[in-house]
């Protein structure tokens, strides 16, 4: 009954900071106030989270990893490929080995190999953190995408970098040529592990499917079930669950092209993966402000290990770790940038101190972070505790909420009236696909007409029907087919369109639960009908 109260008191708190993060007129990122409730809980409510570090791994990290892959523009990514692979690839190396040897520099108490495992827990940054930072202040779209394509990849190659690095803490020993032999196995197995479970399973859903039909609940249960599924696998077999995760992400964004999916399964699961995602993240966060107060309680403890008694100067060695890890990143940015403008041969060899600002201090810490240094052994193999555990877990979530705090102050002043070049507009794209649809729809019903005819089934209302949806497409095509003047009206026309069907939308809405009260209408009519109009207002309302 206790794990039941403290898992409802978890999910009340990411309810409660949501919405606190809303309503008040501050600039603080939602991830801070949920820090902040966990905080709470901790000191006030007499209850205590024991966090099994494996489960808590297994549990948040593979859902979110595989939505992040399936979710990214694929298009995006390719795009700016160089500039992420070198910030997810080359930074996190940089930044393993670099903020590694200064961390046991600083800290000689640390063992080399447990600093280089907190370089490696820190290095991964967290776009949704950044995302609840820049609410008011927007991210440039293309800034973005490179940060979730970052993201995407060095929450991959920084927890591999972690795992190797605690292996060598545990046994005391490292071979670089076996590091690499076996990261290459780790990693292509991984890959190749989650990709290739996640076209089998869709394969044989679709197979199934087209037999008996399709059932909502099981398809979305089916997407629940692909990143554990991968990682556990992957793990099984000794590769990266990790990479096997992010790798069935981007296979389900490749297999989900087919379409063969219903329309009420693809809203349906998109509404629920959204709900899992707030709530991990949310629960990840409340869950570092929970273990907070009883970590605190432990800082004498820890800095007596780093030979120091005074507790601040753990204060001073993570707004360290965080100013470096800071310098490295604008560093590598600046590098990476403009190696990129080099080999495009753009005019302005040199990046903008501005752009490049807001991309160093974008690198937040979040989720992954937190859930990675969280699985940090308790003992080692000859059975004694684990150097400096406690130690290491108290700086990386210091560097979490510094960087969350830095950032929630720096990057809206940052990005506050930043230019960047002008992203090639997607409208014409959009446009040109709509009316092909719209041509793939009349070609259709003509052929449906054509097939009613020949069976000689009530023709002349099957004409009428046709004639009024083949209009509505033809206005569709002609509108987004002029040009000048004439597209200008024709989107005009479109958007009065729009608002008058939304308005009239609400009015049936109204109408509908105006009658469920008077009992003139049944829950489960009401309930149908009101699905239809929401379905249809958010197509127009998008």
């Amino acid at each position: 009954m206790e794990t039941v109260t403290i898992a409802l008191l978890l999910l009340l708190a990411v309810v409660v900071s949501g919405l606190l993060a809303r309503l008040l007129p501050l600039p603080v990122p939602r991830p801070l106030f949920q820090i902040g409730f966990g905080a709470a809980i901790g000191l006030v409510a007499d209850l205590r989270v024991s966090l099994d570090p494996e489960i808590f791994f297994v549990l948040f990290l593979p859902p979110l990893l595989f939505l992040d892959g399936w979710r990214i523009p694929r298009e995006e990514l390719a795009k700016d490929r160089i500039i992420i692979v070198e910030l997810a690839l080359g930074l996190v190396v940089v930044t393993v080995v670099g903020m590694g040897f200064f961390i046991h520099w600083m800290i000689p108490a640390m063992p080399l190999a447990v600093a280089f495992a907190l370089a490696a827990i820190v290095s991964p940054t967290d776009p949704i953190a950044v995302s609840a930072i820049a609410q008011r202040v927007p991210i440039p779209k293309r800034m973005l995408h490179i940060l979730e394509g970052e993201s995407l990849l060095n929450d991959a190659s920084g927890l591999v970098c972690f795992r190797f690095a605690v292996a060598a803490a545990l046994t005391g020993s490292f071979s670089l040529s076996d590091a690499v032999l076996s990261f290459v196995w780790v990693a292509v197995g991984g890959l190749a592990t989650g990709a290739l479970l996640t076209f089998a399973v869709t394969r044989a859903k679709d197979w199934i499917s087209d037999r008996v039909g399709e059932d909502t609940g099981s398809q979305i249960l089916i997407s629940l079930l692909i990143p554990f599924g991968s990682y556990l696998l992957a793990e099984e077999l000794g590769c990266s669950g990790i990479l096997a995760a992010v790798a069935a992400g981007l296979a389900m964004s490749f297999a989900e092209t087919s379409g063969r999916a219903m329309a009420v399964t693809r809203v349906r699961r998109s509404s629920v993966w959204d709900t899992i995602q707030y709530t991990a993240n949310g629960i990840i966060f409340v869950l570092l402000g929970e273990q907070l107060p009883a970590i605190l309680a432990r800082a004498r403890e820890s800095a007596d290990v780093t030979g120091h008694g005074d507790p601040w100067w753990l204060v001073l060695y993570v707004v360290a770790i965080t100013l470096g890890l800071a310098a490295l990143r604008f560093a590598w940015v600046w590098l990476s940038l403009g190696l990129t403008l080099l080999r495009r041969r753009d005019r302005r060899t040199s990046p903008s101190g501005r752009i490049v600002a807001a991309m160093s201090v974008s690198g937040v810490r979040g989720a992954v972070t937190l859930a990675g240094v969280l699985t940090l052994p308790l003992t080692l193999n000859d059975g004694t505790p684990f150097p400096a555990r406690d130690l290491a877990i108290l700086l990386a979530m210091g560097v979490i909420i510094l960087s969350l705090v830095a950032a929630s102050f720096a990057l809206p002043l940052l990005l506050r009236g930043l230019e960047l070049p002008p992203e090639p507009s997607r409208q014409a794209e959009e446009d040109r696909a709509r009316v092909a649809a719209a041509e793939a729809a009349i070609a259709e019903i003509g052929r449906f007409l054509q097939s009613r005819a020949e069976e000689g089934r009530e023709t002349d209302l099957h004409v009428a029907a046709a004639s009024g949806i083949i209009d509505f497409y033809r206005q569709r095509i002609d509108r987004l087919s002029g040009e000048g003047e004439a597209a200008d009206l024709g989107l005009r026309a479109e958007r009065i369109e729009r608002e008058m069907r939304l308005a009239a939308l609400k009015a049936e809405r109204v109408e509908l639960f105006r009658r469920v009260r008077k009992r003139e209408l049944g829950s489960e009519t009401a309930r149908k009908l009101v699905r239809e109009l929401d379905l249809l207002e958010t197509r127009y309302a998008g």
